[in-house]
């Protein structure tokens, strides 16, 4: 701004038109060095080398205050592409920072507090009621109910008791165990899982705008047909010539363009951390959903209730809710919201004992009542009714579990507890297919039977199960490699991989760190919902940077035959170019989402 007032002065002083040139050298340096860096290391002619030369022949023909305009205009596009390409790439989540610092260890059967760091191979790390797993290791004394959410993105706790493993990151949220460790630090699962991140091939990280390409690939064309008119038109003709690409102005108003949906896509709850993942989604044709946590929720729900006795269901899910009333964990949670939807009334409790990780004993109304597991009835020596072994059997294949209700030391009835598909799920697969997304898959972690249920009840085109976290990412790369572009749509560490391999990455608000923090779109909802609207604000940015390439590409043609035909000069050109980038700004505000759900 300063340039240009010295250089306007600069027409009435002689002094000041010479100081005017070494302030226009001065800002013009950036270009330079940015054209040569361009031309000699990376051999490309672009934008910046189209500058230079205007600038310098701008100079010769005594165009400075027009100059000075177009500089400004350059330096301002450079202004906006920094705030709206990415250069914030992330370091990945430190996925220790919640680790504690000590750990407590047994050394000669006492148990003494020491540095994490300082813990060695065959250790005996002891672990308590919410605190968090800092090593991989065999439990060798205890029984806890421990969360392996963050590692598997299962949502049910799982019962770990002498002789099975437990890893780093999980959280033990009954119980008290010993465990002998077998990994520490860099060596553990969720370590190598953060490494293979690390490593993952092929994430760009330098794509630039849009705007910028087209910058870039109109410049050895516009910079031939300035020379080659030269002898006709002269110097200045030929500065009007290079200063008609609409290079510049698409460089600010794309991503303009871009902010102004971004913002219209926060509105809606969606937070979209890389503005190139909105101009991609619009490519994608396949879409791939984690199946625990994405597709079904958090909280399990009550599914069949089977009984072997003498009593109703709804006495059996009124014993098991009383039993189960001051517990924290999902399956009680499960539990005691089925039996308030039934309208059921709670007994009071007698008496209570709580065997961790397996199941409590309850006296209500002269009866003892206990619930759990089938190894919790095993251990109390309590035999299982055949029709609940098949009901187990059945539930397995499933994907679901059976919680026991004996009464006085006889099995009773059992509750099977399965995960909640979304309610969102099936309208927006059809919104999905609306759009254009013509495959439609589930990965998952579970066996076959529950994700072949799951994929056809949904209406899925295929399904993979058994998969393990560094094999999400293989399905991605080989579907890329048949020419699809993948969006991938997990939550839990297990999907990191995939998240990062694949074209698009979305996550949801309450998922494990690492996946909100990989992923390039968060639903912040917590929910699927607004998914097909992401899509539509994808295909209007498209529309809209379109119809803005239209309107900023008029003037090109106006100032090639100004130049030829009507003696335009650099400051014409400069006038015609910033009437049509007011246009061109207005349009890049516009947005156009239609919601076809609601059509």
């Amino acid at each position: 701004m300063a340039s240009m007032g010295v250089a306007a002065l600069g027409n009435f002083f002689p002094l000041l038109h010479l100081l005017s040139i070494g302030i226009i050298t001065h800002t013009s340096l950036p270009i330079f060095k940015h054209a040569e860096t361009s031309m000699l290391k990376e051999g490309k002619i672009g934008h910046s080398m189209l500058v230079s030369v205007l600038s310098i022949l701008a100079l010769m023909t005594n165009q400075s205050f027009a100059l000075t305009v177009a500089i400004f205009f350059y330096h301002f596009g450079e202004k906006i592409l920094a705030k709206t390409q990415d250069h914030s790439k992330k370091m990945l989540t430190n996925l220790f920072e919640q680790q504690p610092d000590k750990v407590w260890i047994l050394k000669n059967q006492v148990e003494i507090e020491v540095p994490l760091d300082t813990i060695c191979i065959n250790d005996i790390v002891v672990i308590d009621t919410g605190d968090i797993i800092p090593i991989d290791g065999i439990i060798t004394n205890g029984m806890a109910m421990v969360d392996q959410h963050t590692l598997t993105g299962e949502s049910q706790p799982t019962e770990k008791e002498i002789g099975e493993k437990v890893f780093a990151s999980t959280i033990v949220i009954n119980g008290r165990i010993y465990v002998k460790v077998k990994k520490t630090g860099t060596d553990t699962t969720i370590a190598k899982i953060g490494k293979m991140l690390n490593h993952t091939a092929d994430y760009k990280t330098n794509l630039q705008s849009k705007g910028e390409k087209w910058a870039n690939q109109i410049a050895k064309p516009l910079l031939g047909v300035s020379a080659f008119c030269l002898p006709f038109v002269g110097a200045i003709g030929s500065t009007a010539i290079l200063n008609s690409t609409f290079g510049n102005r698409v460089r600010l108003a794309a991503p303009l363009g871009v902010l102004n949906h971004l913002n219209l896509a926060a509105h809606k709850g969606i937070l979209i951390k890389d503005g190139r993942a909105l101009e991609e989604l619009n490519r994608v044709d396949t879409i791939l959903f984690d199946k625990t946590g994405t597709l079904t929720d958090e909280q399990p729900e009550v599914g069949q209730i089977v009984l072997c006795g003498n009593y109703s269901e709804n006495d059996i899910l009124t014993y098991a809710a009383t039993a189960e009333g001051k517990l924290k964990h999902p399956i009680a949670k499960a539990i005691l919201k089925k039996a308030k939807e039934s309208n059921l009334i709670l007994p009071s409790i007698e008496d209570s004992q709580y065997q961790i990780g397996l199941g409590i004993t309850v006296s209500v109304e002269n009866k003892i009542i206990k619930v759990g597991s089938l190894r919790f009835m095993k251990m109390l020596n309590i035999s299982i009714p055949q029709i609940i072994e098949q009901a187990m059997e059945h539930s397995h294949n499933n994907g679901h579990s059976l919680i026991m209700v004996a009464i006085n030391n006889e099995i009773k009835g059992a509750i099977e507890i399965q995960p909640s598909v979304r309610f969102e799920v099936k309208e927006i697969i059809t919104g999905l297919r609306q759009r254009g997304i013509k495959h439609i898959a589930i990965v998952s972690g579970d066996h076959k039977q529950p994700t072949e249920k799951l994929a056809k009840h949904l209406g899925m085109d295929n399904y993979f199960y058994d998969v393990l976290p560094e094999n999400k990412a293989q399905i991605v790369e080989q579907l890329q490699k048949k020419g699809n572009i993948v969006c991938f749509i997990g939550d839990g560490v297990n999907d990191a991989i995939a998240i990062k391999k694949a074209n698009v990455s979305i996550s949801l608000k309450g998922a494990s760190s690492i996946a909100t923090d990989l992923a390039q779109v968060i639903l912040m909802d917590g929910s699927l919902v607004n998914l097909c609207e992401l899509f539509d604000i994808s295909k209007s940015l498209e529309t809209n940077l379109r119809d803005t390439f239209i309107v900023l590409s008029v003037p090109v043609i106006l100032n090639m035959g100004g130049a030829l035909f009507l003696h335009f000069n650099l400051m014409t050109t400069v006038i015609t170019n910033n009437i049509s980038f007011l246009f061109g700004l207005a349009n890049s505000q516009k947005h156009q989402v239609k919601n076809k759900s609601k059509e």
